[in-house]
């Protein structure tokens, strides 16, 4: 008889609102830390996911996702670990307070980029995130089985994921992306099986605003 196989819980959690009241386009740039508000999203997803059996808390290399990463970590006296691969995706509007959308109908020479949005054009294609993403999920799914690792990564890393993960097109509609500040995708795996993918926003419902869009 066989024994049952555990289950292992990989947590994609997004960082927290950013401090940024110009509303800027940040994706990589550094400097963008955590809001107050933010700051409290954190320590709430933190509270969230406190009684469960972490094994390791990991976050993107920026500062807005080791300040969401802190409290999580705190909580089950780990340090935060760093992962590149969870990092932001690339985008050519960085740094500007517009995105891909309406508003480039004003800078003729920003059009090109908008020539291939199923890519997307504009910035880091779709593939390639999902590809890092999922590569980083597995790895530290194997490193801690039956047990829970916490991923704190940024909207589009953590939605496109989800995306190639429930097998659907990777190109879709930023302003439907399911990924609120501080909120946490869960990917549930039985040895190297994927179970399920969960959702949880444990700060409610959080829309997005002018520059938040796969920040």
């Amino acid at each position: 008889m066989t024994e049952p196989t555990s289950l292992t819980r990989v947590h994609l959690v997004r960082h927290g609102e950013v401090f940024n009241p110009e509303k800027i386009l940040y994706g990589r740039l550094p400097g963008f830390r955590l809001s107050d508000k933010g700051q409290q999203q954190a320590k709430v997803t933190a509270e969230f996911l406190a009684e469960l059996d972490v094994a390791a808390v990991v976050a993107s290399p920026l500062d807005r996702a080791q300040q969401t990463a802190a409290p999580i970590a705190a909580a089950h006296a780990l340090a935060v670990q760093v992962d590149p691969r969870l990092i932001e995706s690339r985008n050519a509007f960085e740094g500007r307070t517009f995105e891909a959308g309406p508003a480039v109908v004003r800078y003729p020479a920003l059009w090109r980029l908008l020539l291939n949005p199923f890519r997307p054009s504009w910035g880091e294609p779709y593939d390639e995130i999902a590809a890092r993403m999922l590569v980083a999920v597995v790895e530290w799914r194997d490193a801690h089985p039956g047990r829970h690792v916490v991923l704190v990564s940024h909207q589009l890393p953590v939605w496109t994921a989800r995306r190639a993960l429930e097998r659907v097109p990777l190109w879709h509609r930023p302003d439907r992306r399911q990924c609120g500040l501080a909120s946490v995708t869960t990917v549930v795996y039985r040895d190297s099986e994927l179970v399920g993918v969960e959702y949880a926003e444990p700060n409610g419902p959080t829309a997005n605003t002018p520059g938040s869009v796969g920040a």
